[in-house]
């Protein structure tokens, strides 16, 4: 099991409640599912967001193959809420991979990578030191 990032990995989901999420197995035009594009057993960052409403969660998930595809929430880093819950969820759901903005780093005009969130400074030192 490994972590995957991936572009262009979309699906939605009728899904209700805190749990796993099953997958719909029509795929957007233009887009891969994440069995195809994350892959069986491995986990991603996700990003759900329920149609019509202001609900979202961003977090990390384990893809699974199977007659129906899923996502698990294995772990929430943000939410609509401003916590790390899980949403309740009630309505139809766009979900896709996404890189969270306290993961990230990047390069400005200085050296050394600048980190976005806290969570991302252990790795961002490290990089500097590299350098």
């Amino acid at each position: 099991m490994a972590l995957v990032i991936n572009d262009r990995v979309k699906q939605t989901s009728t899904t209700t409640g805190t749990g796993t999420l099953n997958l719909n197995a029509t795929v957007p035009t233009g887009f891969r599912s994440f069995v195809d594009g994350i892959g069986n057993t491995n986990t991603t960052y996700y990003a759900i967001y329920e149609t019509g409403t202001n609900n979202f969660e961003v977090g990390v998930g384990t893809v699974t193959d199977a007659a129906t595809d899923t996502l698990s929430r294995d772990t929430v880093i943000s939410n609509s809420l401003g916590n790390t819950s899980k949403i309740n969820f009630a309505g139809t759901l766009d979900v896709f991979c996404t890189l969270p903005a306290d993961k990230a780093v990047y390069l400005d005009a200085s050296t050394p990578p600048v980190p976005v969130g806290a969570a991302s400074a252990g790795f961002a030192l490290a990089m500097a030191v590299a350098l």
